[in-house]
């Protein structure tokens, strides 16, 4: 009887300069994320406007980090938003559904 070996295809190697742009985008992301959240709790810019049109740095954020920057919303009241509009915690807002999304619009414009 002879077992059969899976190879796993590896991701190929990259170079310092790939690793290192690869990192500056990275930082690019978390700071333009870093400036939407301060937005956010500055009242600057509404999170329905991010959830109706989000920009690309926005895409791969956790809908709660989101949340959670905008005044009057502490960890049990967003968890609870989330919980009503099942969301999981860890849903990106690239992920919602159109069903989640337009009821997290809805409570969110209350």
């Amino acid at each position: 009887m002879t077992q059969s070996v899976s190879i796993v295809p590896q991701t190929p190697e990259r170079s310092r300069q790939q690793r290192m742009e690869a990192l500056r985008r990275a930082n690019d992301v978390r700071s333009e994320r870093a400036r939407i959240k301060e937005q956010l709790r500055n009242g600057q810019v509404a999170i329905t406007e991010l959830l109706v049109d989000p920009p690309t740095c926005v895409h791969t954020a956790k809908v709660l980090d989101l949340v959670l920057a905008v005044p009057k919303y502490g960890r049990v009241k967003a968890n609870k938003l989330l919980e009503r509009c099942r969301v999981s915690s860890s849903k990106t807002v690239n992920g919602l559904t159109p069903r989640q999304r337009k009821e997290l619009l809805d409570m969110l414009a209350d």
